[in-house]
């Protein structure tokens, strides 16, 4: 049995899938991911470094600088959903799907009409002034550069920058799908960044599937590894 007939029979044979996934579900509608050999961490275009930018402490200090950054390089308004999504709506549709865990902070899972999405690195489509808590979408945070027009501070985008804790709440939901879901699918992510990759020990089921381009530091716990484009591989099992 190949690897996509292997997949296809866990989905069939599972009644609570949950997946988790990382930049690699975005890369595919063209969304730079940050870790990459041309990824946004290994670029040296800006005097500050993407990780410095993206952080809580930078956007304190020199905002004009972090929005310059923020609106130019994580902003992805013309990004679509790609196969990877449509393919996991359809899971939730038929209802073997319980949920997504992202990491992605692109809101393309909604757009993709998919329901029970967990973000733990939150959402560029949701921005609040620091002042008044004025709610502005993408499309406002860029019209106004950060400014909130009502009363003249600061919006920050609703995403957790370094130095911030995730949402307790969201790692709460989470840690709960996962450990009660049987099957697990993670997918274009590398395992490799902190908290987030440590919730696969949460797992308690009977099938672990990992997709992925690289391998990971779970492949050898894992029922089934395919390391190939997230959203291929999930179309051809849905079709």
């Amino acid at each position: 049995m190949d690897k996509i007939e292997q997949l296809k029979k866990i989905i069939e044979t599972s009644n609570d899938i949950v997946f988790f996934g990382g930049a690699g579900v975005s890369t595919e509608s063209n969304i730079p991911d940050f870790r990459s050999a041309s990824g946004l961490f290994n670029q040296n275009k800006y005097k500050y470094s993407a990780e410095e930018v993206l952080s809580s402490t930078f956007f304190n200090l020199h905002k004009t600088e972090f929005y310059d950054f923020y609106i130019k390089e994580m902003l992805h308004p013309n990004a679509k959903p790609n196969k990877a999504h449509i393919a996991l709506t359809k899971l939730e549709q038929i209802g073997k799907l319980k949920a997504i865990i992202t990491q992605n902070i692109d809101g393309l899972h909604q757009e993709a009409n998919s329901h029970q999405v967990i973000e733990l690195h939150g959402s560029v489509k949701r921005n609040y002034c620091i002042f008044c808590n004025h709610f502005y979408t993408e499309d406002e945070l860029v019209q106004y550069k950060g400014i909130c027009p009502k009363c003249h501070h600061y919006i920050k985008p609703d995403v957790v920058l370094y130095g911030e804790m995730l949402n307790q709440k969201n790692i709460e939901k989470a840690l709960n799908y996962i450990s009660h879901c049987d099957t697990l699918i993670v997918g274009g992510t590398s395992l490799s960044v902190y908290p987030a990759a440590s919730f696969i020990q949460f797992f308690k089921g009977k099938n672990l599937v990992l997709i992925n381009q690289e391998q990971t530091p779970y492949d050898k716990y894992a029922t089934l590894v395919i390391h190939d484009k997230i959203g291929e591989i999930l179309s051809k099992v849905t079709s």
